[in-house]
């Protein structure tokens, strides 16, 4: 299994890490093939976007990434004593801080889930800070490193999140919280794997979402329910085909080597793996401007948003939409067509009681 995956990314390439951030990106579209094969294959999506002439435009700046490890070093300075005031504790020294160095992100992992059951048997506060957590996506590991894991004294994990976005008056950007709440739910679903082996321990469903307060530095912190998002995940993450299905389907020697293949035979061996296009890909995958301009060219009604392919129901291309409208195509008694014929005829109705404008010849020219 391992091999025909290096051999899908190349064999020479290092595999591109899962993080929770393509995780979240995948629960939420779980029927595209080609993002679990290539993400569970290692390719890095950003470089293949590049070669195939259509590279991803979106990301977090540099200024940005300066910003946000500016504030989190802030937060975590002192033995973390702005994160722990935040969480009521005036004391740093009461709290344990476990080393969790170790080779490898498999080492991290294992030494996390000891520091994890260790401060649980205390019965103590502990603070890990940028643990490493195992979670098998589609029969690929993913390891995942989230801000910071707090251990409660009664057993209980909270995940931290640490964004630079910015916190007025109480509330912060909905759509930047959204985000981080569907980023966290993927660490907790990660953590309660660890849990369900320690005895006494508890993951909360509710994460500490810290930014700076208004238009200052300093840190504020939110309870955020990922509840919702946790459900939503652990759903779709289980409903991902496996990586090795999908690469069993593939043709004989495609492969996903950025080096080594012509943007020809990209293009081939991408297309060669079913996609799910929608609008929300724009935001969140690296190939999504490459698979836009693919469902554009085939006319498919995916590229209107998913709410409009899901009321087409049998109608898969604008083309059938179009004709079924004008009575072309489709059955009559369809509902769909129904009222796709009922809407052109209200629209060239409405179209026919518009007076036609008419050019004033006396008018001088501009």
């Amino acid at each position: 299994m391992w091999g025909r995956l290096a051999e899908l990314r190349g064999p020479t390439v290092v595999p591109h890490p899962l993080d929770a951030r393509a995780l979240a990106a995948l629960a939420a579209n779980p029927g595209c093939r080609r993002r679990a094969l290539l993400d569970g294959a290692g390719v890095d999506k950003t470089a293949l976007a590049a070669k195939l002439g259509s590279p991803a435009a979106f990301g977090q700046s540099q200024f940005a990434f300066m910003r946000g490890n500016a504030f989190e070093a802030k937060v975590k300075a002192d033995g973390g004593r702005e994160l722990l005031r935040l969480l009521g504790i005036e004391e740093p020294g009461e709290v344990r801080l476990p080393d969790l160095a170790a080779a490898g992100p498999e080492g991290r992992a294992a030494r996390t889930a000891l520091a994890l059951r260790e401060a649980t048997a205390a019965g103590a506060w502990a603070l890990l800070d940028h643990p490493m957590l195992a979670l098998e996506v589609a029969g690929s590991p993913a390891y995942l490193e989230p801000d910071a894991v707090v251990v409660h004294p009664d057993g209980r994990w909270t995940v931290v999140e640490i964004k630079s976005f910015p916190m007025i008056d109480g509330s912060a950007d909905a759509s930047k919280v959204g985000a981080a709440a569907r980023q966290s739910a993927v660490y907790v679903l990660a953590l309660e794997r660890v849990a369900a082996l320690t005895e006494g321990a508890e993951v909360a469903h509710h994460v500490l979402l810290v930014c700076p307060k208004d238009f200052s530095n300093l840190p504020t912190a939110s309870v955020v329910d990922v509840r919702k998002q946790l459900s939503v995940t652990r759903r779709q993450l289980t409903r991902l085909t496996r990586v090795e299905d999908i690469a069993a389907a593939l043709p004989e020697g495609v492969t996903f080597d950025v080096e080594s293949c012509s943007a020809e035979e990209l293009t081939t061996a991408v297309e060669s793996v079913p996609h799910a296009y929608a609008p929300e890909c724009l935001a969140a995958c690296e190939l999504a401007f490459h698979c836009r301009d693919r469902a554009r060219d085939a006319g498919a009604v995916e590229t209107l948003g998913r709410s409009v392919r899901g009321e087409l129901g049998a109608l898969t291309t604008v083309g059938a939409v179009l004709a079924a409208a004008r009575g072309e195509e489709g059955d009559a008694d369809d509902p769909t067509v129904e009222a796709l014929r009922r809407a052109r005829a209200l629209r060239e109705e409405a179209l026919a009681t518009v007076p036609v404008a008419r050019t004033d010849q006396g008018a001088p020219a501009c």
